[in-house]
């Protein structure tokens, strides 16, 4: 049997958010007892919780919705390449002795331990995604809260990421998966007017 990696954090009202989005809460909408034969809970969240794929329409007005995406960037071929304790971008030179060869999907790993601290995180260099544009990949994912500084109003990164009609996976957790290539399965849910959507990302050894 193929070895498999969960490489997304749990969700639960612990975990973290953009500050002023809409944090993880849960109740018992139908609760199992005499007159009702099951439990079925209520919960709210922000699409952006946890690991999950980011829709253009997250970073344009005109953007498609996560649910119409088409979904063959989230699935298949991927490379994990280490940057650990490369500063707070991911420059061309952190990327450069992993390219040879990609495949359609890259994961980049920044962190000895994934963290969502929204204070503090390492974000990818727009020029990066740029280069890796030009690579013929179509999936960008990171182990942190965002591809652009938390700080950042213009989210240059982000625009690359429309520019060349890339796709974005945040908040995964690479802490134990070794540098190289592997099959990822991430899919979102089919949220029609959803400007993300929360995924269960895993990989497969190929």
């Amino acid at each position: 049997m193929k070895k498999i990696w969960d490489i997304s954090p749990c969700v639960d009202e612990h975990a973290a958010v953009f500050p002023g989005d809409t944090a993880y809460s849960q109740r018992l909408h139908f609760r199992q007892g005499p007159d009702c034969p099951v439990n079925v809970n209520a919960i709210t969240l922000s699409p952006h919780i946890g690991a999950h794929a980011d829709a253009p329409l997250h970073y344009a007005a005109d953007g498609d919705a996560v649910g119409a995406l088409d979904l063959h960037p989230y699935l298949g071929p991927c490379r994990v390449i280490h940057c650990l304790d490369c500063g707070p971008l991911v420059l061309v030179g952190h990327i450069a002795h992993a390219l040879e060869n990609l495949p359609e999907r890259v994961l980049i790993r920044t962190a000895r331990v994934a963290s969502q601290d929204w204070a503090s995180f390492t974000a990818l260099a727009p020029e990066t995604i740029a280069l890796l544009a030009t690579k013929n990949v179509a999936l960008i994912g990171i182990d942190t809260p965002s591809v652009d500084p938390s700080t950042s109003q213009a989210l240059p990164s982000h625009q690359q990421l429309l520019r060349h009609q890339l796709r974005v996976l945040e908040n995964l957790v690479l802490d134990d998966v070794p540098p190289g290539d592997y099959e990822l399965i991430a899919l979102p849910l089919k949220l029609t007017q959803a400007d993300a959507s929360p995924v269960r990302a895993i990989l497969r050894e190929l």
